[in-house]
């Protein structure tokens, strides 16, 4: 139960391998509306909360360039941080998947910083208080499950 919470690396066995490999592989062809979007169906787990959010991570080794880059259109910045507000409040969210938005946090610093400015909006806080939301739920999901374990 709490690695569930926690997002604990799993032993896949070779079929769950396969599924997991394949949705690697699904969420790799997306663009970041096909994520928003695959992100509200219902066939989410923590998984693919995490891949979304380490395929954004991602920074190519040849070119040296992010997913999201300063120069990139507004409107694809804008998706980026929406996206992940919206795992950020995914009831389905793990601690492993917030340490990975924190990671986002820190290497888009930049970009978060210059969008704010430009577009006088207030992303950097709204992530900020999001994670703590997360984090609170987490939390809460963690002491349900104690309370239930000491009950049963």
């Amino acid at each position: 139960m709490f690695s569930k919470i926690l997002g604990k690396k799993k032993n896949y066995s070779s079929d769950e391998n396969k599924v997991h490999d394949e949705l690697v592989q699904k969420i790799s062809k997306m663009n970041l509306t096909d994520m928003k979007s695959f992100i509200n169906s219902n066939e989410v787990n923590e998984d693919v909360l995490i891949e979304i959010v380490k395929k954004l991570l991602i920074v190519d080794e040849k070119t040296s360039k992010r997913y999201i880059e300063i120069d990139d259109m507004d409107s694809k910045i804008k998706k980026g941080f929406d996206l992940i507000l919206s795992i950020l409040n995914h009831k389905k969210i793990s601690v492993v998947a917030v340490e990975l938005v924190q990671k986002f946090i820190d290497l888009y610093s930049d970009v978060l910083i210059k969008y704010d400015t430009e577009n006088k909006d207030i992303y950097a806080s709204r992530l900020k208080d999001a994670s703590g939301v997360a984090i609170k739920n987490i939390n809460t999901k963690t002491e349900v499950s104690k309370r239930i374990r000491t009950v049963n």
